[in-house]
């Protein structure tokens, strides 16, 4: 929590930088959020879900911009349908809530409204919080909350170094896009980001299978539904050695706000 804390003070104290650029946006984001971790380690855009957004892009000159964004979807995997372990047959779902500031760098010249400097491809890097809640579906077909379970012992007195996790977390982010002027007034993007987070339970899936009875019912049943029906006390059920990741993709429409510093300062213009 200290460290959520810690990027919503460092988002609060720029925007009176933001708030009084010559060159400022306001945007919304369209598009996709999908997954990285135990249950798909390497398939990009596998088992994509809609996302949205919204962002306040201040550009300090035509090749470096400063960004606050939000942005808002969910991700899910499924052992039976990625195929990378489906005797596991395990599954989730998750939303994700997130806060960022991250920085962008633009190749070529660009303003937003300036015909002269129509277009650019960029890179951007910085740093997000961001809040999620793994759910996984029982027997009779309602959804769960998972953490609240401890599926891999995080309530058992037979695994005290296994505490059960937070639900917040940082998200490390970087990826590619591109930006090109519509109008005087308005520009479009394409971008993917990547995440990599500070958390392995992203999916409730990260070190070894738990004593079945230590668990209680509901716990028992989500914690292992592997198809050979085996007793996988102590078998690794997750990688424990990397985080997971998620990923935003998609279109980013901004609009050029007027300057505040030419509204309140005559000798501006």
């Amino acid at each position: 929590m200290k460290k959520i804390s810690k990027v919503i003070l460092t988002l609060i104290l720029l925007l009176p930088l933001a708030l009084y650029g010559r060159h400022n946006e306001l945007g919304i984001f369209y598009g996709w959020s999908y997954y990285l971790g135990d249950l798909n380690p390497s398939r990009q855009f596998a088992m994509a879900q809609l996302a949205f957004g919204g962002m306040y892009r201040f550009n300090v000159d035509e090749h470096k911009a400063v960004r606050l964004g939000g942005f808002y979807g969910s991700v899910e995997a499924d052992d039976a349908i990625i195929g990378y372990n489906k005797n596991r047959n395990l599954h989730f779902r998750s939303t994700i809530a997130e806060i960022s500031i991250q920085g962008e760098i633009n190749f070529l010249r660009f303003q937003p409204g300036n015909p002269d400097t129509f277009h650019t491809p960029y890179i951007f890097a910085g740093l997000g919080g961001f809040m999620f809640n793994p759910q996984a579906r029982c027997d009779d077909g309602k959804w769960h909350d998972l953490q609240p379970l401890g599926t891999e012992g995080q309530k058992s007195d037979l695994y005290p170094e296994r505490e059960p996790y937070n639900l917040y977390a940082l998200s490390y982010l970087f990826g590619i896009g591109y930006k090109f002027n519509i109008s005087r007034h308005l520009s479009g993007g394409l971008e993917w980001g990547m995440r990599r987070t500070t958390t392995d339970y992203l999916d409730d899936v990260s070190t070894t299978y738990p004593d079945p009875e230590t668990l209680p019912g509901l716990a028992q049943q989500l914690s292992d539904r592997s198809l050979n029906g085996k007793d996988n006390t102590d078998m690794m059920r997750g990688n424990p050695n990397r985080n997971d990741w998620y990923s935003f993709a998609g279109f980013i429409l901004t609009f050029k706000l007027p300057s505040w510093a030419r509204i309140y300062c005559p000798a501006m213009e």
